[in-house]
């Protein structure tokens, strides 16, 4: 997993004390919510897809799920999964770990309107058992990222 590289890049930006380290496994929305104490929701979720060939993280709140039309719409591609065995070599971290810092650098971030339903988010730090404690306007700042309306429900 690329902890290193993602805590390199929190460090570098001034956030490394964010980052929060568990004995337990963080490797599922499900699991980081219990080890944080907070709802499925507060999680900042890096779903790894690709629009046409282009590999692309897209975060959203912990329960939202893609809405394929909407992402169709959006990237004018149809959303596939990137397979559970290429999304390190793609992204940069590996399933469990997905975080949008220290990923591979041709890889667009892109956050999800239901991040705007919390104050603070818990995206994953490059493995399975840490997060980092930001607010919704710190994750866009340190992403980079733009807005999109990818997913199910309002």
């Amino acid at each position: 997993m690329s902890y290193p590289k993602a805590k390199a890049f929190l460090a570098q930006m001034g956030f490394a004390d964010r980052i929060i380290v568990f004995e337990t496994s963080t490797a599922t929305v499900a699991l980081a919510a219990a080890a944080l104490g907070v709802e499925d929701a507060c999680i900042a979720k890096s779903v790894a897809l690709f629009a046409d060939k282009t590999p692309i993280l897209v975060l959203t709140d912990g329960v939202a799920r893609i809405d394929n039309r909407k992402f169709k719409e959006t990237f004018h591609a149809k959303a596939k999964m990137i397979p559970f065995d290429e999304v390190e070599a793609n992204i940069g971290h590996a399933p469990g770990g997905v975080s949008p810092f220290g990923r591979n650098a041709s890889v667009p971030v892109y956050l999800d309107e239901s991040l705007k339903r919390h104050v603070r988010v818990y995206p994953a730090a490059g493995d399975d058992h840490t997060a980092v404690d930001l607010s919704v306007a710190e994750l866009a700042a340190l992403t980079g990222g733009g807005w999109v309306d990818v997913t199910k429900g309002d």
